[in-house]
């Protein structure tokens, strides 16, 4: 059994605050506001135990690689801004695997990424 730590305490604060898809530096950014010795090794090592744990999930995005998220949300895609480079979700899913598979395939999962300008930016 691993403990817990104020690191991994930290992190799990910064997901808590930051309803959104993250990357390290973000993490990292945020996590070091509670824990100023926070290092990347370290949220490294502590994202693959939250992630192990069900606690985070991976998300492999076309641009930014990988990003991590709460687990157990609703079926959900991504909006990535262009001018702040942030992701964020799209609740729901307007794709029909069914129709859109072609003949003999079949569809493990999906996912549908839209992009341009976030709300904030546009201003």
């Amino acid at each position: 059994m691993k403990r817990k730590t104020s690191q991994r305490n930290a992190i799990q604060e910064v997901f808590r605050k930051i309803d959104r898809p993250l990357g390290i530096n973000e993490i990292l950014e945020v996590g070091r506001r509670s824990v100023g010795s926070l290092n990347q090794a370290t949220v490294y090592r502590n994202l693959k135990i939250l992630v192990e744990k069900g606690w985070l999930k991976k998300i492999h995005t076309p641009e930014r690689g990988v990003l991590y998220e709460r687990a157990g949300k609703e079926h959900h895609h991504h909006f990535q801004c262009r001018s702040c480079d942030r992701l964020f979700e799209i609740t729901g899913c307007a794709f029909n695997e069914k129709s859109s598979t072609p003949p003999g395939f079949i569809t493990e999962d999906h996912e549908v990424y839209l992009y341009g300008i976030c709300s904030s930016c546009r201003q």
